[in-house]
Protein backbone atom coordinates (compact mmCIF):
# COMPACT_ATOMS: atom_id res chain seq x y z
CA UNK A 1 0.00 0.00 0.00
CA UNK A 2 0.74 3.26 -0.39
CA UNK A 3 1.44 6.13 2.52
CA UNK A 4 -0.63 5.81 5.35
CA UNK A 5 -1.69 9.14 5.10
CA UNK A 6 -5.40 8.99 5.66
CA UNK A 7 -7.16 10.55 2.72
CA UNK A 8 -10.78 10.03 3.32
CA UNK A 9 -12.16 9.31 6.69
CA UNK A 10 -16.06 7.97 6.29
CA UNK A 11 -17.92 7.53 9.95
CA UNK A 12 -20.85 5.73 10.52
CA UNK A 13 -22.41 6.86 6.84
CA UNK A 14 -26.29 6.77 6.28
CA UNK A 15 -28.22 7.46 3.44
CA UNK A 16 -32.25 6.71 3.63
CA UNK A 17 -34.60 7.23 1.15
CA UNK A 18 -38.12 8.45 1.98
CA UNK A 19 -40.53 5.68 -0.23
CA UNK A 20 -44.15 5.67 -0.39
CA UNK A 21 -46.24 6.29 2.75
CA UNK A 22 -43.80 6.32 6.12
CA UNK A 23 -41.28 3.62 4.50
CA UNK A 24 -38.10 4.06 4.54
CA UNK A 25 -35.24 2.87 2.00
CA UNK A 26 -32.18 2.15 3.97
CA UNK A 27 -29.89 2.27 0.93
CA UNK A 28 -26.28 2.69 2.95
CA UNK A 29 -26.82 2.08 6.63
CA UNK A 30 -24.10 2.85 8.86
CA UNK A 31 -20.42 2.24 6.88
CA UNK A 32 -17.07 3.48 8.08
CA UNK A 33 -14.03 3.12 6.11
CA UNK A 34 -10.65 4.82 5.53
CA UNK A 35 -9.40 5.20 2.33
CA UNK A 36 -5.57 6.20 2.66
CA UNK A 37 -3.65 8.68 -0.13
CA UNK A 38 -2.54 7.21 -3.35
CA UNK A 39 -4.76 3.73 -3.39
CA UNK A 40 -7.07 2.08 -4.61
CA UNK A 41 -10.05 1.10 -2.40
CA UNK A 42 -12.49 -1.38 -4.35
CA UNK A 43 -16.36 -1.64 -3.38
CA UNK A 44 -17.94 -5.15 -4.75
CA UNK A 45 -21.82 -6.63 -4.57
CA UNK A 46 -24.48 -7.26 -6.06
CA UNK A 47 -26.83 -4.61 -7.80
CA UNK A 48 -28.74 -2.66 -5.72
CA UNK A 49 -25.88 -3.63 -2.22
CA UNK A 50 -25.70 0.24 -1.83
CA UNK A 51 -22.61 1.03 -3.14
CA UNK A 52 -23.12 3.75 -5.83
CA UNK A 53 -25.31 5.55 -3.49
CA UNK A 54 -22.62 4.81 -1.09
CA UNK A 55 -20.23 7.05 -3.62
CA UNK A 56 -22.27 9.65 -4.21
CA UNK A 57 -23.08 10.53 -0.55
CA UNK A 58 -19.31 10.51 -0.22
CA UNK A 59 -18.74 12.80 -2.25
CA UNK A 60 -22.09 14.81 -1.36
CA UNK A 61 -23.92 14.39 -4.51
CA UNK A 62 -26.44 13.18 -1.74
CA UNK A 63 -27.24 14.85 1.45
CA UNK A 64 -26.28 12.22 4.21
CA UNK A 65 -29.19 10.68 6.67
CA UNK A 66 -26.50 10.47 9.55
CA UNK A 67 -23.17 9.91 9.24
CA UNK A 68 -19.54 11.90 8.58
CA UNK A 69 -17.41 12.31 6.33
CA UNK A 70 -13.72 13.70 6.71
CA UNK A 71 -11.38 14.88 3.30
CA UNK A 72 -8.14 16.08 4.70
CA UNK A 73 -9.47 15.90 8.45
CA UNK A 74 -12.06 18.13 7.89
CA UNK A 75 -16.09 17.51 7.85
CA UNK A 76 -17.24 18.07 4.29
CA UNK A 77 -20.74 17.76 5.51
CA UNK A 78 -20.44 20.90 7.71
CA UNK A 79 -19.32 23.10 5.01
CA UNK A 80 -21.51 25.39 2.97
CA UNK A 81 -21.95 25.95 -0.63
CA UNK A 82 -18.93 28.13 -1.20
CA UNK A 83 -16.57 26.19 1.34
CA UNK A 84 -17.78 22.99 -0.95
CA UNK A 85 -16.93 24.37 -4.47
CA UNK A 86 -13.20 24.36 -2.94
CA UNK A 87 -14.06 20.65 -1.40
CA UNK A 88 -15.16 19.58 -5.52
CA UNK A 89 -12.05 20.66 -6.95
CA UNK A 90 -10.28 17.87 -4.91
CA UNK A 91 -12.84 15.32 -4.96
CA UNK A 92 -14.05 14.36 -8.49
CA UNK A 93 -16.43 11.07 -9.90
CA UNK A 94 -16.26 9.33 -13.03
CA UNK A 95 -19.97 8.03 -13.91
CA UNK A 96 -20.97 4.89 -15.02
CA UNK A 97 -22.54 5.72 -18.46
CA UNK A 98 -20.99 8.28 -20.27
CA UNK A 99 -23.65 8.89 -22.82
CA UNK A 100 -25.80 9.70 -20.39
CA UNK A 101 -23.34 11.74 -18.00
CA UNK A 102 -22.77 14.36 -20.95
CA UNK A 103 -24.36 16.80 -22.37
CA UNK A 104 -25.27 15.72 -26.36
CA UNK A 105 -25.93 19.52 -27.17
CA UNK A 106 -21.99 20.25 -26.23
CA UNK A 107 -18.60 19.95 -28.47
CA UNK A 108 -16.17 17.08 -26.07
CA UNK A 109 -14.15 20.33 -25.79
CA UNK A 110 -16.85 22.28 -24.08
CA UNK A 111 -17.86 19.06 -21.50
CA UNK A 112 -14.35 19.70 -20.47
CA UNK A 113 -13.77 23.25 -20.44
CA UNK A 114 -17.15 23.72 -18.49
CA UNK A 115 -14.88 22.41 -14.93
CA UNK A 116 -11.83 25.01 -15.93
CA UNK A 117 -14.55 27.49 -16.02
CA UNK A 118 -16.81 26.93 -13.16
CA UNK A 119 -13.82 26.81 -11.36
CA UNK A 120 -11.89 29.52 -12.84
CA UNK A 121 -8.50 28.09 -13.75
CA UNK A 122 -7.91 29.48 -17.45
CA UNK A 123 -9.36 31.41 -20.14
CA UNK A 124 -8.03 32.23 -23.88
CA UNK A 125 -5.74 29.92 -25.03
CA UNK A 126 -4.37 28.64 -21.73
CA UNK A 127 -7.87 27.14 -21.61
CA UNK A 128 -7.92 25.63 -24.95
CA UNK A 129 -4.23 24.33 -24.27
CA UNK A 130 -5.67 22.83 -21.06
CA UNK A 131 -8.62 21.03 -22.90
CA UNK A 132 -6.14 19.77 -25.48
CA UNK A 133 -3.35 18.49 -23.16
CA UNK A 134 -6.27 16.66 -21.23
CA UNK A 135 -7.63 14.58 -24.31
CA UNK A 136 -4.02 13.65 -24.98
CA UNK A 137 -3.55 12.72 -21.48
CA UNK A 138 -6.59 10.24 -21.52
CA UNK A 139 -5.56 8.55 -25.09
CA UNK A 140 -7.72 10.68 -27.16
CA UNK A 141 -6.20 13.91 -29.71
CA UNK A 142 -7.38 17.56 -30.25
CA UNK A 143 -9.10 17.10 -33.16
CA UNK A 144 -11.54 15.33 -30.85
CA UNK A 145 -12.28 18.31 -29.00
CA UNK A 146 -15.15 20.03 -31.67
CA UNK A 147 -17.20 16.69 -31.69
CA UNK A 148 -20.27 15.81 -29.99
CA UNK A 149 -21.30 12.87 -27.53
CA UNK A 150 -22.92 11.07 -30.34
CA UNK A 151 -19.48 10.70 -32.44
CA UNK A 152 -18.13 8.88 -29.94
CA UNK A 153 -17.23 5.07 -28.97
CA UNK A 154 -18.31 4.09 -25.44
CA UNK A 155 -14.69 3.96 -24.88
CA UNK A 156 -14.50 7.23 -26.15
CA UNK A 157 -17.08 9.19 -24.22
CA UNK A 158 -15.93 7.60 -21.19
CA UNK A 159 -11.91 9.04 -21.77
CA UNK A 160 -14.13 11.99 -22.15
CA UNK A 161 -15.92 11.34 -18.89
CA UNK A 162 -12.24 10.55 -17.09
CA UNK A 163 -10.78 13.78 -18.75
CA UNK A 164 -13.56 16.28 -17.08
CA UNK A 165 -12.99 14.30 -13.98
CA UNK A 166 -8.89 15.34 -14.53
CA UNK A 167 -10.09 19.07 -15.36
CA UNK A 168 -10.05 20.23 -12.10
CA UNK A 169 -6.53 18.06 -10.64
CA UNK A 170 -8.22 16.23 -8.00
CA UNK A 171 -6.93 14.21 -5.57
CA UNK A 172 -9.51 11.52 -4.65
CA UNK A 173 -11.79 10.35 -7.53
CA UNK A 174 -14.79 7.91 -6.87
CA UNK A 175 -14.88 5.45 -10.28
CA UNK A 176 -18.60 4.67 -10.12
CA UNK A 177 -18.62 1.44 -12.40
CA UNK A 178 -16.70 2.96 -14.98
CA UNK A 179 -16.06 -0.33 -16.63
CA UNK A 180 -19.84 -1.79 -17.23
CA UNK A 181 -21.17 -0.44 -19.99
CA UNK A 182 -18.21 -1.01 -22.37
CA UNK A 183 -17.66 -4.08 -24.49
CA UNK A 184 -15.47 -6.44 -23.00
CA UNK A 185 -12.18 -5.65 -25.24
CA UNK A 186 -12.05 -1.84 -24.09
CA UNK A 187 -12.88 -2.21 -20.38
CA UNK A 188 -9.06 -3.53 -19.94
CA UNK A 189 -7.85 -0.34 -22.08
CA UNK A 190 -9.92 2.11 -19.33
CA UNK A 191 -8.90 0.35 -16.46
CA UNK A 192 -5.25 0.46 -17.74
CA UNK A 193 -5.82 3.84 -18.29
CA UNK A 194 -6.75 4.54 -14.80
CA UNK A 195 -3.80 2.85 -13.14
CA UNK A 196 -1.37 4.58 -15.53
CA UNK A 197 -3.24 8.15 -14.55
CA UNK A 198 -2.72 7.30 -10.76
CA UNK A 199 1.25 6.86 -11.26
CA UNK A 200 1.36 9.35 -13.02
CA UNK A 201 -0.81 11.98 -10.98
CA UNK A 202 -0.87 10.77 -7.68
CA UNK A 203 -4.82 9.67 -7.43
CA UNK A 204 -6.81 8.23 -4.69
CA UNK A 205 -9.65 5.52 -6.02
CA UNK A 206 -13.06 4.49 -4.67
CA UNK A 207 -13.74 2.24 -7.48
CA UNK A 208 -17.39 0.83 -7.54
CA UNK A 209 -17.83 -2.17 -9.61
CA UNK A 210 -19.47 -6.09 -9.46
CA UNK A 211 -16.57 -7.65 -11.79
CA UNK A 212 -14.56 -8.91 -9.80
CA UNK A 213 -11.69 -10.20 -11.38
CA UNK A 214 -11.22 -6.49 -12.52
CA UNK A 215 -11.64 -5.55 -9.07
CA UNK A 216 -9.09 -7.51 -8.17
CA UNK A 217 -6.96 -6.37 -10.83
CA UNK A 218 -7.05 -2.57 -9.71
CA UNK A 219 -7.49 -2.36 -5.88
CA UNK A 220 -5.42 -2.49 -3.15
CA UNK A 221 -8.19 -3.14 -0.64
CA UNK A 222 -11.83 -4.19 -1.36
CA UNK A 223 -14.69 -3.69 0.82
CA UNK A 224 -18.09 -5.81 -0.02
CA UNK A 225 -21.45 -4.14 0.37
CA UNK A 226 -24.57 -6.11 1.24
CA UNK A 227 -27.87 -4.82 1.74
CA UNK A 228 -26.02 -1.38 2.83
CA UNK A 229 -23.54 -2.80 4.56
CA UNK A 230 -19.96 -3.67 4.87
CA UNK A 231 -19.58 -7.22 5.07
CA UNK A 232 -15.97 -7.93 4.38
CA UNK A 233 -12.87 -5.60 4.32
CA UNK A 234 -9.44 -6.37 3.13
CA UNK A 235 -6.24 -6.09 1.10
CA UNK A 236 -7.17 -7.67 -2.14
CA UNK A 237 -4.92 -10.60 -2.39
CA UNK A 238 -6.08 -11.41 1.01
CA UNK A 239 -9.42 -11.40 0.31
CA UNK A 240 -8.90 -13.51 -2.59
CA UNK A 241 -7.06 -15.88 -0.88
CA UNK A 242 -9.21 -16.72 2.18
CA UNK A 243 -12.30 -14.98 1.81
CA UNK A 244 -14.24 -14.96 5.72
CA UNK A 245 -17.69 -14.20 5.26
CA UNK A 246 -20.42 -16.28 3.57
CA UNK A 247 -21.31 -13.73 0.81
CA UNK A 248 -17.90 -13.06 -0.06
CA UNK A 249 -17.42 -16.62 -0.41
CA UNK A 250 -20.66 -17.13 -2.95
CA UNK A 251 -19.59 -13.78 -4.93
CA UNK A 252 -15.73 -15.34 -5.35
CA UNK A 253 -17.42 -18.84 -6.26
CA UNK A 254 -18.99 -17.06 -9.48
CA UNK A 255 -15.73 -15.99 -10.98
CA UNK A 256 -14.96 -18.42 -13.57
CA UNK A 257 -11.72 -19.76 -14.09
CA UNK A 258 -10.09 -19.82 -17.51
CA UNK A 259 -9.06 -23.83 -16.91
CA UNK A 260 -12.08 -26.13 -17.95
CA UNK A 261 -10.46 -28.62 -16.04
CA UNK A 262 -10.81 -26.60 -12.87
CA UNK A 263 -14.29 -25.00 -13.79
CA UNK A 264 -15.52 -28.63 -14.72
CA UNK A 265 -14.69 -29.67 -10.85
CA UNK A 266 -14.53 -27.05 -8.33
CA UNK A 267 -17.96 -26.25 -6.20
CA UNK A 268 -20.35 -23.08 -7.02
CA UNK A 269 -21.97 -21.54 -4.26
CA UNK A 270 -25.41 -20.26 -4.35
CA UNK A 271 -26.84 -18.06 -2.20
CA UNK A 272 -30.85 -19.26 -1.74
CA UNK A 273 -33.72 -17.00 -2.29
CA UNK A 274 -33.87 -13.10 -3.20
CA UNK A 275 -31.83 -10.75 -1.88
CA UNK A 276 -34.33 -9.37 0.48
CA UNK A 277 -36.02 -5.79 0.40
CA UNK A 278 -33.36 -2.57 1.82
CA UNK A 279 -36.72 -1.38 3.18
CA UNK A 280 -37.45 -4.29 5.29
CA UNK A 281 -34.26 -6.21 5.49
CA UNK A 282 -34.19 -9.08 8.14
CA UNK A 283 -33.03 -8.81 11.84
CA UNK A 284 -29.78 -9.59 12.87
CA UNK A 285 -27.70 -10.77 10.38
CA UNK A 286 -29.23 -9.28 6.81
CA UNK A 287 -28.17 -12.62 4.75
CA UNK A 288 -29.20 -14.67 7.51
CA UNK A 289 -31.99 -15.48 5.26
CA UNK A 290 -29.61 -16.66 2.07
CA UNK A 291 -26.97 -18.38 4.72
CA UNK A 292 -26.25 -21.88 4.72
CA UNK A 293 -24.41 -21.68 8.20
CA UNK A 294 -27.61 -19.09 10.01
CA UNK A 295 -28.22 -19.85 13.80
CA UNK A 296 -30.52 -18.39 16.11
CA UNK A 297 -27.87 -15.68 17.10
CA UNK A 298 -27.70 -14.70 13.79
CA UNK A 299 -31.26 -13.28 14.07
CA UNK A 300 -30.96 -11.75 17.34
CA UNK A 301 -27.71 -9.85 17.00
CA UNK A 302 -26.11 -7.48 14.13
CA UNK A 303 -23.08 -8.54 13.48
CA UNK A 304 -19.92 -5.76 13.98
CA UNK A 305 -17.23 -5.78 11.73
CA UNK A 306 -13.86 -7.36 13.02
CA UNK A 307 -10.39 -7.38 13.02
CA UNK A 308 -9.00 -10.69 11.86
CA UNK A 309 -5.61 -9.94 12.07
CA UNK A 310 -3.69 -8.23 9.06
CA UNK A 311 -6.04 -5.47 8.58
CA UNK A 312 -8.80 -8.27 7.24
CA UNK A 313 -11.89 -6.95 9.04
CA UNK A 314 -15.63 -9.23 8.90
CA UNK A 315 -19.33 -8.99 9.86
CA UNK A 316 -20.20 -12.65 11.05
CA UNK A 317 -21.14 -14.41 14.00
CA UNK A 318 -19.28 -17.64 12.72
CA UNK A 319 -16.34 -16.74 12.00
Amino acid sequence: MASKEKLVEVKNLKKHFHVGGNQILKAVDDISLDIFKGETVGFVGESGCGKSTAGRTILRLYEATAGEVLFKGENIFKKDKKEMLHVRRQMQMIFQDPYASINPRMTCGDVIGEAIDIHKLATGKARQERIYELLNLVGLSKEHANRFAHEFSGGQRQRIGIARALAVEPDFVIADEPISALDVSIQAQVVNLLEDLQRDLGLTYLFIAHDLAMVKHISSRIAVMYLGKIVELSESNELYKSPLHPYTQALLSAIPIPDPVIEETRQRIILEGDVPSPINPPSGCRLRTRCRYAKPECAEVEPQLRDMGNGHFVACHIV
